[in-house]
């Protein structure tokens, strides 16, 4: 029985040296979702893998996974200008990131662009606020670093950039708080507990963004601390107590992409792989990406992992090494 399993779980997912492909068990949605990772600090290289498996095995999506990687073939979150087999993206249906500040060859950029631009739905995680940085100004794609005057590629579709951390990095962490106006929304079906350890970011989205839940700063970095209590200054400059109001970490907004079409866009500044070992956090992504699809989103949906998840610290360093693509193969 034991080696039936394992047959079936390695005919479920084709390999290949560069990327992975989750094919889809059960009832098949006939969807194809991209995750791409790409990050130095939030451990993308294990939280997307993770996200692929959940969206094929339980629930019917061709999920493929791209990663950054080294001149050896493993995985390299500091590979800034590597994304792996972009050809993906010719394909999908909706795209699912955690980016931040990568620089691709125009090919790859070019991909990235003409998807978006075709109107797929965009599923973005923490760091995607600024995934972008790097391209030289004479680059068709300068208009996407994150600190151009306008916000970059992220405050132009998703919303918002990088501004800020508001609560005090790797000290408090992020309690999901439902926004009790827009609590029927369908991405928060079956959301009952937003919790992550990474730190609330200052975000301001725009007046057509759906707010779904904002972030209490905890006193610390476990979910039964009680509220931090402090003032500090905005981007803006107004002084404001840090949980009065609490910044937006998870929001929805239509925007029209540079082919005069549209795209369903979610966001949230949550979502580091250690976020992601909460159910609810988990689950949030998950229903975001069958609402952007334009499914109906479950009542509860299942977003138990596959296999073992125990995600590594965020941080600039410790991230692991050696690691393949199909390294994150069901079979293994």
């Amino acid at each position: 029985m034991k080696q039936f399993v394992l047959s079936l779980l390695a005919a479920s997912c084709l390999l290949a040296a560069d990327h992975v492909v989750y094919e889809p068990v059960g009832e098949t949605k006939g969807k194809h979702i991209v995750l791409l990772s790409g990050d130095e600090e939030y451990r993308s290289e294990e939280a997307m893998p993770m996200l692929g498996k959940i969206l094929s095995q339980r629930h019917g999506f061709k999920c493929t996974v791209l990663f950054s990687l080294g001149a050896d073939g493993t995985i390299d979150p500091t590979a800034g200008g590597s994304l792996s087999h972009p050809e993906a993206l010719d394909s999908a249906d909706a795209i699912v990131m955690l980016l931040r500040f990568r620089h691709w060859d125009e090919a790859t950029s070019k991909k990235f662009a003409t998807a978006v631009n075709r109107g797929v739905p965009i599923i973005a995680l923490r760091t995607s606020t600024h995934a972008f940085n790097g391209y030289a100004k004479d680059s068709p794609f300068a208009s996407w670093n994150w600190n151009n005057p306008e916000g970059g590629w992220g405050r132009k579709v998703l919303g918002e950039t990088w501004v800020s951390h508001w609560g005090k990095h790797k000290v408090e962490a992020t309690k999901g708080v439902i926004e009790s106006a827009n609590a029927n929304h369908p991405i928060l079906r079956g959301v009952s507990d937003l919790f992550g350890n990474s730190d609330v970011y200052e975000a301001a989205p725009p007046v057509d963004s759906v707010i779904l839940a904002r972030g209490q700063i905890l006193q610390g970095m476990t979910a039964d601390t009680p509220p931090a209590a402090y003032t500090k200054k905005t981007k803006a400059g107004t002084e404001q107590d840090v949980n009065t109001p609490m910044m937006p970490v998870a929001w929805v907004r239509v925007v029209k992409n540079d082919a005069g079409g549209e795209n369903k866009v979610f966001c949230t500044t949550m979502g580091a792989a250690s976020d992601l070992a909460t159910e609810g956090t988990r689950r949030l992504v998950v229903n975001a990406t069958f609402w952007g699809l334009g499914l109906e989103v479950p009542e509860k949906a299942e977003v138990t992992p596959i296999g073992d998840y125990q995600p590594t610290m965020y941080g600039f360093k410790g991230n692991k090494t050696g690691v393949k693509p199909d390294d994150h193969a069901l079979a293994k």
